[in-house]
């Protein structure tokens, strides 16, 4: 289940296409059906309505959560999900219905979500989106869109949904796919990340540097502790798996696990961009 949906610009923006009804007839939710959930989520500063402005609901709802990307991104990420109940329970995504929200905006809505790792379908109900069942060339925009995620330290980008993979597992995968056409499923995760490294012509362990120069010294070095780092990370799996609560052992913080799931989202950047170099 989708708890929250992370904020970036896109996602803002289509979210307040879904209820712009200034050049068409008006549509719920209402400003007060609005107020209700902005209030719910600890918003009232960022709305421009409540400060005494005039605003139509779209420019409200795009101010707010620009607005919250900074002063209280975890009520903003929140507002958006009680945002698409809102307009899923007033007959929003129903064609026919008086307050449909139009087949444009729902693609655009899907879309949008799609590139940020989520599913949405046409009755407005959302979900992670699942890796394995996207073709191949989607695969990578998908794993991208878990990447950014976990940028930003959030925890749903750590395990992805519908795998028993982790973020790093399945960029492994991934790399040996495109590589080979194929991966050791029942590899350890050493030897997987190990062979990923391999194919992309990356060091996993320390070698005898007394003849290289101090920049090929440096990347090695940045390599070998990439792959370390890889390594230690998955020891702190919580290998319950995503219906367990968190991605982690319970035995670490959440600083230490906002910082596995940024670790995680280096390496795999990292060896995203290597791919497409090699």
């Amino acid at each position: 289940m989708v708890r929250k949906i992370i904020l970036t610009e896109d996602i803002i923006i289509a979210a307040s296409k879904m209820i712009d009804d200034s050049l068409k007839t008006r549509r719920d939710p209402s400003h007060s059906d609005l107020e209700f959930i902005i209030k719910k989520n600890g918003l009232e500063k960022g709305d421009p309505k409540l400060q005494g402005q005039t605003v139509g609901k779209a420019k409200r709802i795009r101010y707010l959560l620009s607005w919250s990307i900074e002063e209280n991104i975890a009520g903003g990420e929140k507002f958006l999900i009680d945002l698409l109940d809102l307009v899923r329970g007033v007959g929003g995504f129903r064609d026919g219905s008086s307050n449909y929200i139009g087949k444009e905006e729902v693609v655009n809505l899907q879309q949008v979500l799609k590139n940020n790792g989520y599913s949405l379908d046409n009755q407005g109900n959302i979900g992670h989106l699942i890796i394995d069942n996207l073709a191949d060339f989607e695969k990578e925009e998908a794993l991208w869109a878990y990447v950014r995620r976990a940028q930003k330290g959030q925890e749903d980008a750590a395990l992805l949904t519908g795998t028993s993979k982790d973020l790093l597992e399945a960029v492994a995968a991934y790399v040996l796919v495109k590589k080979y056409g194929t991966y050791p499923q029942t590899a350890n995760f050493p030897t997987l990340l190990g062979q990923a490294f391999v194919a992309l012509h990356l060091k996993t362990k320390s070698e005898d540097m007394s003849q290289v120069s101090p920049v090929k010294k440096a990347k090695i070095e940045i390599e070998t502790t990439l792959y370390k780092l890889g390594c230690s990370i998955n020891m702190l799996r919580n290998k319950a798996g995503t219906g367990h609560g968190r991605p982690f052992v319970p035995e670490i913080s959440n600083a230490e696990a906002r910082l596995a799931i940024e670790g995680m989202a280096i390496i795999s950047e990292y060896l995203l961009n290597k791919l497409n170099e090699v």
